[in-house]
């Protein structure tokens, strides 16, 4: 299906696309073993990739939503979701907080490099205790002379190796027998602030993952991103826009699983004809078709609100919960269409299921998803 919203971007689209296939394709098969390097977020930050819906001032090019998801599409379809994930951190997820709630000084500190791909970002919210449960964050942040003093520890962190600062929550107080959450700015090479181990994980092997440790680590007044207080308020408003851009890379994803089982099922043979002659895969792949569309639909039409400035919290949501689920679905149907050829790693069917199955979890998990939309119905 055609929509009007994304024609409008084709020539965006092409420009990706031809970076994609020559900076990106030629070494998934190596970073997906070792990770990607540093440079391709430089030659991302040069291509103007990170900034696209950011203002110009900022290095961006000042574009809509629909561009931002133009670019995150095409990334999601190269094959290498774990680059994908990692660059959703960087040009949405972890630096849209700093244009939204950030001070001029901190838009030129963090927000202009990291569109430029000159410094990467990472998102600190889940702990070893609370990954569902945000107010159940035990970071805390205390207040001191000329600062705040954090101590804590963080988990399951994209980009956090590699990380030159993350956007950090943490506890700063209490109100009513409640917690109170703050945002703030930490930069990495600060004392007290280690890195950990790289986790091993299921799929999404070329990003990287990690545990992270603060221990009395001091910052500046300066580093507090918006009011004391509000970062609960702040990480809700973030995570409508990290679900909305997860849900764009979980439909680029099942198309490529719908366009990798078309292309297999019409070149392999059996019983002499091929796979897709048969009646019951042409109805796996025509379920499969139906629900990628029906998920895309669902998506474009909630980007269009959120576009205008319309956050409509039960729609994103479900945006999230079923791309997620599509996703998922379609790369295993995917995969049992390839057969036993399917569950080889040589195969790429075999890396997105893998892949695929992080989208259920990460950015609130499906059931959080559902406790969303049943709250927004009033049940």
């Amino acid at each position: 299906m055609k929509y009007a919203v994304m024609e409008n971007h084709q020539q965006l689209r092409k420009t990706v696309r031809k970076f994609v296939q020559k900076e990106i394709v030629p070494n998934i098969e190596e970073w997906e073993k070792n990770g990607f390097p540093n440079e391709i977020f430089r030659k991302m930050g040069q291509m103007g990739l990170f900034g696209v819906r950011y203002p110009e001032e900022y290095g961006g090019s000042n574009m809509d939503y629909f561009a931002a998801m133009t670019v995150t599409e095409e990334i999601a379809s190269s094959g290498c979701a774990g680059l994908g994930m990692a660059f959703n951190v960087q040009a949405l997820m972890a630096t849209n907080p700093i244009l939204k709630f950030g001070t001029e000084e901190q838009k030129q500190n963090y927000l202009a490099p990291s569109i430029a791909g000159e410094k990467i970002a990472a998102l600190g919210i889940t702990e070893p205790s609370a990954g569902s449960d945000v107010a159940g964050l035990r970071t805390t942040a205390t207040k001191t002379d000329g600062g705040w003093i954090i101590n804590g520890s963080k988990v399951f962190i994209t980009n956090g190796i590699r990380a030159d600062y993350q956007i950090l929550i943490a506890k700063t107080g209490e109100k009513n027998g409640r917690p109170l959450f703050s945002i703030f700015l930490v930069d990495s090479n600060l004392e007290g602030y280690t890195v950990g181990r790289k986790l091993e994980k299921v799929g999404m092997h070329a990003s990287d993952t990690a545990e992270i440790f603060l221990e009395n680590v001091f910052v500046p007044d300066s580093a507090l991103l918006g009011k004391e207080g509000e970062g609960f308020k702040q990480l809700m408003w973030q995570l409508n826009g990290e679900r909305l851009i997860q849900a764009t890379a979980c439909v680029a994803g099942a198309q490529r699983c719908l366009d990798l089982a078309v292309q297999y099922a019409k070149e392999r043979e059996q019983f002499g004809r091929s796979l897709s002659k048969n009646q019951v895969l042409g109805h796996y792949l025509a379920e499969m078709n139906t629900e990628v569309e029906a998920a895309r639909a669902l998506l474009y039409n909630t980007a269009a609100h959120y576009d205008k400035g319309e956050v409509l919290v039960k729609e994103i949501s479900m945006a999230k919960l079923l791309a997620s689920k599509v996703y998922y679905e379609v790369a295993d149907k995917a995969l049992q269409i390839h057969g036993g050829y399917g569950y080889m790693n040589e195969y790429p069917i075999s890396r997105e299921w893998r892949d695929a199955r992080l989208m259920r979890i990460g950015g609130g998990a499906d059931e959080i998803q559902k406790e969303i939309i049943a709250k927004e119905m009033d049940l």
